[in-house]
């Protein structure tokens, strides 16, 4: 009688591509929150391969982007076990119904802001108005989030966590995308991408971290005033 072979060592990728399986099983309802996280837990304390493929053994293969989220540990010596903490803390933020995927602000605003489920394509429009969308306590359907930005002689305000994947990829016509908060995020953060066009208007991406008085401070000064005072790049038709 032979014993059976433990299998393989587990790598940090391999354990990056199983969770990644397990969100995606998450965002289209295969997972309770309560399977997630114990199959999540079981995932990162796994040793060998085998128990990696048993915790995905009935699930789709799903699209795994681990090689992206897979990184060394830093000069300050964060180990495996912090960026376990880390990506299962943004793993709990990732799934859900989007709570709305446009917003219109015609000659007034939009705002998006708190406990909002962000979707994967979310679309803003300002006409002689205003938009803001804060997406630092938001919820995230997917891990990659793309915001189109339309502004015409108005301005969106987009503020995001200091702990995401930002890209700004807007084209500005006598207008402007502000792109200072350009940069990456910690493992296992969403990625977002805001695009879109501005004309004699302006899109500012800015990353906050959350205060307990950003919300009440936010609205006494909306996207709108924010344009016609030249705040936002391009607002005003420089």
């Amino acid at each position: 009688m032979t014993e059976e072979t433990p299998g393989m060592r587990a790598s940090d990728a391999e354990r990056e591509e199983t969770a990644e399986v397990l969100r995606q099983a998450l965002a289209e309802g295969r997972l309770t929150m309560e399977e997630f996280d114990e199959r999540l837990d079981s995932a990162y304390g796994a040793r060998t391969d085998r128990e990696l493929e048993r915790l995905v053994r009935d699930l789709p293969a799903g699209v795994a982007r681990a090689g992206r989220d897979v990184v060394p540990a830093d000069a300050h010596g964060a180990g495996t076990a912090e960026r376990a903490d880390t990506r299962r803390r943004w793993a709990s933020r990732i799934g859900g119904e989007p709570s709305s995927r446009w917003g219109l602000g015609l000659f007034g605003g939009f705002v998006r802001r708190r406990s909002w489920t962000v979707p994967r394509l979310f679309t803003g429009v300002a006409l002689l108005g205003g938009g803001q969308l804060d997406l630092r306590e938001a919820r995230f359907e997917g891990s990659d989030v793309k915001i189109r930005c339309f502004a015409f002689c108005g301005g969106i305000q987009v503020t995001v966590g200091p702990d995401v994947e930002v890209d700004v990829t807007g084209i500005g016509v006598m207008g402007g995308f502000e792109a200072g908060a350009v940069g990456p995020g910690e493992p296992g953060a969403p990625r977002i991408v805001v695009t879109g066009l501005a004309v004699w208007g302006g899109v500012g991406v800015e990353r906050k971290p959350v205060r307990p008085d950003d919300g009440e401070a936010e609205g006494r000064r909306t996207s709108l005033e924010k344009g016609q005072r030249g705040e936002l790049p391009g607002a005003g038709g420089q």
